[in-house]
This record gives structure tokens, C-alpha cells and sequence, in this order.
């Protein structure tokens, strides 16, 4: 969807864990298809992963632990909702100058993200 949506320049960097869905064939070969370069850093490397870690922590903060979900579609769309209209437009990051990451891309010209498209 990234690749799709947002059709990053060539020689760009993709980082990733070790996860088996990272380190298939396929997910490499979309990468490298599309002029990206593949990145794994160090296996038990607690530092390499630790941005997403807090992403993880947060959403199961601010989202996951406080609601009992009935269907996986409906964890679904909750999941997409907090990360597309919440996470990545209305949520300020130290690590972006406290911009949310949708006005981080506005800011620097980068095709934000269209749910749906």
C-alpha cells in the first residue's frame, strides 16, 4: 500500500525486522521491484526495532486496552482508524518537531496517505 500510494523514489530504504513476513521472498522482491532497498538490523537487537516497539505500545494504550472487540472486522477498522486518522494525522511526535506525521509530509511535499485509494 505504501509503495502504491505514496511511490517512493528509487533507492530508497524499507528497514524491517526479522519477521518471517519481512524476510520472505515475495516482501523482498516487491522491495527490490520497486527500486527500494531491503534493511534488517541485527537479530536481538533491542534498539534496532525500538520506534515501532513504541508505536505497538502506544496503540495498545491509547486503543487495544480499552475496548473488548467482538469481530476481527471490527478490531480491523478500529486498528486502521487509529493509525490512518488518528496515529498519523492528529497525534503529535517528539520525533517529527511534535508535527503529526501527515503535516510532517505536508510540510516537506510527500503524498500523504488517501484511505480508500
Amino acid at each position: 500500500m505504501a509503495i502504491r500510494v505514496r511511490t517512493p523514489k528509487a533507492g530508497g530504504i524499507v528497514h524491517a525486522d526479522h519477521g518471517v513476513q519481512f524476510t520472505s521472498w515475495v516482501f523482498t522482491q516487491k522491495i527490490r521491484s520497486a527500486g527500494l532497498l531491503p534493511s534488517f538490523g541485527t537479530v536481538g537487537d533491542g534498539l534496532d526495532n525500538a520506534m515501532m516497539e513504541s508505536f505497538w505500545s502506544s496503540m495498545q494504550i491509547e486503543l487495544l486496552n480499552r475496548k473488548k472487540w467482538r469481530t476481527r472486522v471490527e478490531l480491523a477498522h478500529g486498528i486502521f482508524e487509529y493509525i490512518e486518522v488518528f496515529y498519523n494525522r492528529r497525534r503529535r511526535h517528539s520525533s517529527l518537531a511534535y508535527a503529526t506525521p501527515h503535516g510532517y509530509d505536508l510540510a516537506h511535499n510527500i503524498q500523504p496517505l488517501i484511505a480508500g485509494s
